[in-house]
């Protein structure tokens, strides 16, 4: 039982599982506020454009014998209903998550993009092939085993 205790709190410390968790908390809580954009501040204007309906209560009721008109009356009544309204309501949130998360890859892999771009330092030393030591590129002689090197110097 300790063994598994100890195996569980490995597996619940990791690094990779803590951030997963942050990740969905903090998912959630961007589900919420891009809710509240739609149902507050986006669909109320559509809806006054379209002849001030409550676009979370639109419906389109299935029994032709039924009056009723919004989500709220089908609840009450049990009635058979499809939620357009609600639908179109989850299918802007999806959107406008899926932006965001677009735009937030994009962004990411700009700044790799800049981090491959970046150029690299030109070498001023290179390996002795006799001894493995480091010594200047310009050097004929290795400073370390005398040795000879290439009468040609490497640049580059």
């Amino acid at each position: 039982m300790k063994a598994f205790i100890r195996e569980f709190k490995e597996f619940a410390v990791r690094g990779n599982v803590v951030d997963l968790a942050v990740g969905v908390i903090i998912g959630g809580a961007f589900g919420k506020i891009v809710t509240s954009i739609v149902n507050d501040i986006i669909m109320p204007p559509i809806g006054l454009l379209l002849g001030g309906v409550n676009f979370g209560e639109l419906i389109i009721p299935l029994k032709n014998g039924n009056h009723i008109h919004t989500l709220s009356e089908a609840k009450e009544t049990g009635a058979p209903v499809i939620a357009i309204g609600q639908f179109i309501n989850t299918m802007l949130d999806f959107v406008i998550v899926a932006f965001c998360i677009f735009l937030l890859v994009k962004g990411i892999n700009w700044l790799k993009r800049e981090e491959k771009e970046t150029p690299k330092p030109e070498k001023t030393t290179k390996e002795c092939p006799y001894c493995l030591s480091e010594i200047p590129i310009a050097a004929t002689r290795c400073s370390h085993c005398t040795s000879v090197l290439d009468a040609q110097p490497e640049h580059g």
